[in-house]
């Protein structure tokens, strides 16, 4: 399974968060810290502000800051949030799939999905932004203060 690029930047965002302490990154240096345009980190910044996940503060003095919700956020959880309930393979459509009322591999797939969800569940974002991965963090955010 492939995740989606917002998918991957959100889960980077918040473990760049989990590891800011007392400062408070812009979107625009965390585009920059994860080398991706500024649009699109600006979506999922607004998307995981929406999910309570962070906090965005605008203006001098402004940034990005994780709740506490976000801290504790199931990995699983989120995953599932920014890819969305589909199916891995698409058996309908506007050319749907001639196996697709005998079709066994459908379940297979989603079966497979959901535990790739389920080993996620009990991760959280504080998991995977612990170490060796927050100095690692930390240091690509320091690279651009240089």
């Amino acid at each position: 399974m492939r995740l989606m690029r917002s998918t991957d930047l959100a889960l980077r965002a918040l473990m760049r968060l989990a590891v800011a302490g007392d400062v408070a990154p812009t979107t625009r240096e965390v585009a920059a810290d994860m080398a991706v345009p500024y649009t699109h980190a600006a979506k999922v910044v607004a998307e995981l502000q929406k999910l309570g996940l962070l906090e965005a503060r605008r203006g001098r003095g402004g940034g990005l800051t994780l709740t506490e919700a976000g801290r504790t956020a199931s990995v699983g959880a989120l995953v599932r949030s920014f890819e969305g309930e589909g199916d891995v393979v698409e058996c309908e459509g506007p050319t749907p799939c001639p196996l697709n009322s005998a079709c066994r591999l459908r379940g297979a797939l989603r079966r497979a999905q959901e535990a790739f969800y389920a080993s996620l569940d009990p991760v959280t974002v504080e998991d995977i932004a612990a170490s060796p991965t927050g100095p690692l963090l930390l240091n690509i955010a320091s690279r651009d203060e240089t």
